[in-house]
């Protein structure tokens, strides 16, 4: 068998031959993330079709995000401990390999990589080229509902990870402060804005959609072409300066890992994102 293999952590990515070669492994869970905003049921719906061979499905809204109070964003952070409950409970636990895919280029899959790194598990990776290139190789799919024993998932969130609306406000002149935001072009000019009741842009965010991580099949761009076009969005600045923010700070954690791919460590993430930052009227708007 595998004993006496040293142990591979996958922390970014991993291609669909080496997930394939690793799902009758207990030491590895993979998590169905697809979900679409204008039809939550939908994940559920594609999930019971068919879903990589022992895959579990997490929702975004009742797993990954918190209660909305109207002035917190669309999909606030989920109370860590409610969180830490729900993975445990699936079979997560601190050792477990986690592999995420969704079929909307990782727009919702990368807020599970990015939530388990806050809570400390540096142990997840996101499936390369997700579902449809995984249906497209051929790779099995079923649509059984698997049973993981559940186990204890500890860990506690590095706040170090997070910037806050007021922080982002006192920041907003900063020189320090490099801002990107996740959402397609349109919406970001302003344009086209059929989510978020109010059009535009923080002041002083630089534009990098999540898609243009990727390549035409769905996979991520090579690590040193993301390095070399993140290095030019940045101008200068550090990558512990940026603060990547999207509509409701999940597709921004897709540009969070590209980053990581392309070994700039230390960005932040503004949960609320630009659905908490225009419920204040008093917060200033680019267009």
């Amino acid at each position: 068998g595998r004993r006496g293999l040293i142990r591979m952590d996958y922390t970014t990515l991993v291609d669909g031959a080496t997930l394939q070669q690793h799902l009758d492994d207990p030491a590895w869970c993979v998590v169905d993330l697809r979900h679409q905003l204008a039809d939550t049921g939908y994940g559920e719906r594609a999930y019971a079709a068919a879903h990589i061979r022992g895959a579990i499905f997490l929702h975004l809204d009742r797993d990954l995000s918190g209660p909305m109070t109207g002035t917190n964003g669309r999909h606030p952070l989920p109370d860590p401990e409610r969180l830490k409950a729900r993975l445990g409970a699936v079979g997560i636990g601190n050792d477990t390999q986690v592999v995420v895919y969704d079929d909307a280029q990782g727009m919702i899959a990368g807020r599970l990589w990015w939530l388990l790194r806050w809570l400390g598990h540096t142990r997840v990776a996101f499936l390369d080229g997700g579902f449809p290139l995984w249906q497209a190789e051929g790779r099995p799919v079923d649509t059984v509902l698997p049973s993981r024993a559940p186990t204890q998932f500890s860990g506690s969130p590095d706040p170090r990870m997070l910037v806050d609306a007021a922080t982002l406000l006192a920041s907003l002149e900063s020189p320090e402060l490099c801002l990107i935001d996740a959402r397609g072009p349109d919406r970001f000019r302003g344009e086209n804005e059929t989510i978020d009741p109010v059009g535009g842009h923080i002041p002083g965010a630089r534009n990098r959609f999540f898609k243009d991580n990727l390549e035409a099949d769905g996979r991520f761009k090579p690590a040193a072409l993301l390095r070399a076009e993140y290095l030019a969005l940045m101008a200068g600045a550090a990558p512990a300066q940026v603060v990547a923010q999207c509509g409701s700070g999940v597709s921004a954690c897709l540009d969070l890992l590209a980053m990581e791919i392309a070994g700039l460590h230390g960005a932040r993430l503004y949960a609320g994102s630009w659905s908490e930052w225009c419920s204040d009227p008093a917060r200033p708007v680019a267009r």
